[in-house]
C-alpha cells in the first residue's frame, strides 16, 4: 500500500499501454468530442418544457428566489450551459442574469437576488452537485418508482435541493418542505407539489428517527466500493482507484475533503504595485476573514467573502486574482527571473502565465501558447489589465504542430498539461461526474505527445517543467518515467531548492496533497536537458 502523503509509482516502471485517444479534459487542447450519457433524462435543448401554471413575465413573490435560481442553474449545469458558481470568466457576479434564466425556464420571475440569496445559491448548487449520488440514492429509496432516471429533470432538481437542505444543511425541515412544494406547484403542476410534499415528509421522519436508508460498507471489494461511492458521493471507479493507491482510510479522507466547502486564495498583483500588505488592508476594510499563505509571499487565503471581494472591484481592477497556492508553487519551481525567456505551452486561461510575467520586472518575455484563440484573447486582455502585457506574447497554435519546422527555443519551458483534474474536485463540484476511467487512458496519450513536443523547445542545459492538477500517479510519475525513457538527454532536477521539503516526493518531484496541505492537488517535475 502506498503512503498516504503521495500516490507514487516506481519512477522507471514501464508505462502502461494506452488506447486511441478521443477526448481531453482541457478546452485548450481537445481531441474529438465524445458524447457522454447522464443518469437522468435531460432535454437536448436548453429550453425546458413544463406545464406552467403562472403566466410568463409575472412576479411570483411566494417562491423562494434562491431555490428557483438553484433549480434552474442545476438544470443548466447538467445541460452543459453553466458552471457551479456564480462567476463568469471575467470575475463578475452573474446573479443579475439568473432571473432571466428562471423566467425563460419556469415562466415566472421571483424577487431579485440579494447577497444572502447569492451565497445560498452557491452553497446549494455546489453542495447538491457534490452530493448528487448520495441524494439520488435517498430519493430513489423513498420514491414509489425506484428508477428515477425517467423523472422530469426539474422535479428531480427540486427534490435534490430539498433533500440537500434537510440532510446536509440542517435547515428547518418544514420550511424546506413548504417552499419546495410551492416551487414544484408553480413551476410544474399541483400534482408535482403533492409528490414533493410526500417524499420530503418521509425524509424528515426518517432523519428525525436516524433511520436514513444508507448502504453498509461490507462484502467484497466491489461491494465496499459501491457503498463508499454512495456514502461519500463519488463515482465507483474513483473510489476503487484511490483505495488501490491510498488504502480505504485515506481514500475516505480524500472524499471528505472533496465534499467540503472550498477555500480560495487571492494573489496580490505585484506588477501593478499592489502588495500582499495592500491586499490585507483592503480585506480588513471589507471585513473579509483571511489568513496569510504559509508558502508564498503574494498569496492570502480566504474561506468566505469572495463575493464581497468581487463586488469591491479588486479583480476587475487587476489588483489581485483568484489563484490557488498549488498553482503558485508550480511557478516557484519554474523560478522565473528578470530577463529570461519562458515558453508556457498550454497557457490559457493564463493564471501561471501572468504570475510568471509578474516576476520578470518588465524584462524578458513569456510566450503563451494555446490552441484556443478565444481563451488566448482573454489572456491577452488580462495581461494588459495586470500591466504585464509588455512581457507576454500570445501564440495561437497546437503545441504538437508548432514544433514542426524551426521551433521557438528557450531555457525554460512550462507544460501545464491537460489532465483529469482529480486534484481540484473540491472547487470543481461537477467534474467528478464528467470524468470516466477511460479518460485517463486517453489523456495519457495526449500528455505524452505534448511532453515530446515541449521537449523540442528546450535549449541544451535548459529546464522543462511538467505539471498537472491531478493526484493520479499515471498522469504524474508514470508520464515522467515514460518521457525519460524516450528522452535520455533529460534528467530530474530535484525541486527541494524551490519548495519546502513537505512538498517534495522521494523522486524529487513536487506534490501537493489536498488532505495534508489543504490545497488543490497538483504535481510538477523539473527536468533538465543535457548540454
Amino acid at each position: 500500500m502506498a503512503k498516504l502523503v503521495y500516490m507514487a509509482l516506481p519512477l522507471l516502471a514501464k508505462p502502461h499501454k494506452t488506447i486511441a485517444s478521443s477526448s481531453s479534459s482541457s478546452e485548450s487542447l481537445k481531441l474529438p468530442h465524445r458524447t457522454r450519457k447522464t443518469n437522468i433524462s435531460i432535454p437536448t435543448s436548453t429550453k425546458v418544457t413544463t406545464n406552467r401554471s403562472v403566466k410568463p413575465q409575472k412576479l411570483n413573490s411566494d417562491i423562494s428566489p434562491h431555490r428557483a435560481v438553484s433549480a434552474v442553474r442545476l438544470m443548466r449545469i447538467e445541460l452543459g450551459g453553466a458552471f457551479a458558481d456564480l462567476l463568469n470568466e471575467k470575475g463578475k457576479g452573474s446573479g443579475e442574469n439568473e432571473m432571466g434564466y428562471v423566467q425563460r425556464t419556469l415562466g415566472f420571475r421571483t424577487r431579485e437576488l440579494n447577497h444572502q440569496d447569492l451565497r445560498l445559491v452557491t452553497d446549494i448548487v455546489g453542495g447538491t452537485i457534490r452530493w448528487r449520488r448520495y441524494l439520488d440514492h435517498l430519493i430513489s429509496s423513498l420514491c414509489h418508482d425506484k428508477d428515477i432516471s425517467s423523472m422530469e429533470p426539474l422535479l428531480l432538481q427540486i427534490l435534490r435541493i430539498g433533500f440537500y437542505e434537510i440532510v446536509k444543511l440542517d435547515m428547518p425541515p418544514y420550511a424546506v418542505v413548504d417552499e419546495n412544494v410551492q416551487l414544484a406547484k408553480a413551476a410544474l403542476r399541483p400534482g408535482a407539489g403533492n409528490m414533493v410534499n410526500g417524499i420530503l415528509r418521509k425524509l424528515v421522519m426518517l432523519k428525525e428517527n436516524e433511520t436514513l436508508p444508507l448502504p453498509k460498507v461490507e462484502g467484497d471489494d466491489r461491494s465496499q466500493a459501491r457503498a463508499l461511492a454512495t456514502l461519500y458521493s463519488h463515482p465507483v471507479w474513483m473510489v476503487r482507484r484511490w483505495t488501490k493507491y491510498l488504502g480505504q482510510e485515506e481514500a475516505i479522507k480524500l472524499m471528505i475533503w472533496n465534499n467540503s466547502e472550498p477555500s480560495y486564495s487571492l494573489r496580490a498583483n505585484r506588477a501593478k504595485g499592489f502588495s500582499r500588505d495592500d491586499l490585507v488592508t483592503q480585506l480588513n476594510v471589507l471585513k473579509v476573514p483571511h489568513q496569510l499563505s504559509l508558502h508564498l509571499d503574494d498569496f492570502v487565503r480566504i474561506k468566505t467573502g469572495l463575493q464581497t471581494v468581487i463586488h469591491a472591484g479588486l479583480l476587475k481592477e487587476g489588483l489581485c486574482s483568484v489563484q490557488d497556492e498549488s498553482a503558485g508553487l508550480v511557478v516557484s519551481i519554474v523560478d522565473p527571473q528578470p530577463g529570461e525567456t519562458i515558453v508556457d505551452c498550454c497557457a490559457a486561461p493564463g493564471g501561471k502565465t501572468l504570475y510568471m510575467a509578474s516576476h520578470l520586472s518588465g524584462q524578458g518575455m513569456v510566450f503563451a501558447v494555446d490552441v484556443n484563440r478565444g481563451r488566448l484573447r482573454i489572456l491577452k486582455e488580462t495581461a494588459k489589465l495586470h500591466q504585464v502585457d509588455g512581457v507576454v506574447t500570445t501564440i495561437h497554435a497546437d503545441l504538437r504542430t508548432l514544433t514542426d519546422g524551426e521551433p521557438l527555443k528557450s531555457n525554460k519551458v512550462l507544460l501545464d498539461a491537460p489532465c483529469s483534474g482529480l486534484g481540484v474536485l473540491s472547487k470543481r463540484a461537477d467534474l467528478r461526474w464528467n470524468k470516466k476511467l477511460e479518460d485517463i487512458e486517453q489523456l495519457k496519450i495526449l500528455q505524452d505527445e505534448l511532453l515530446d513536443a515541449a521537449s523540442t523547445l528546450v535549449k541544451p542545459g535548459g529546464v522543462l517543467v511538467y505539471s498537472t492538477c491531478s493526484i493520479d500517479p499515471e498522469e504524474n510519475d508514470e508520464r515522467v518515467a515514460a518521457f525519460l525513457v524516450r528522452h535520455p538527454d533529460f534528467h530530474i532536477d530535484p525541486v527541494d531548492r524551490y519548495v519546502t521539503p513537505d512538498f517534495v516526493t522521494p523522486n524529487g518531484f513536487y506534490f501537493s496533497n489536498p488532505v495534508k496541505h489543504s490545497l488543490d492537488g497538483s504535481f510538477a517535475a523539473r527536468l533538465v536537458r543535457a548540454l
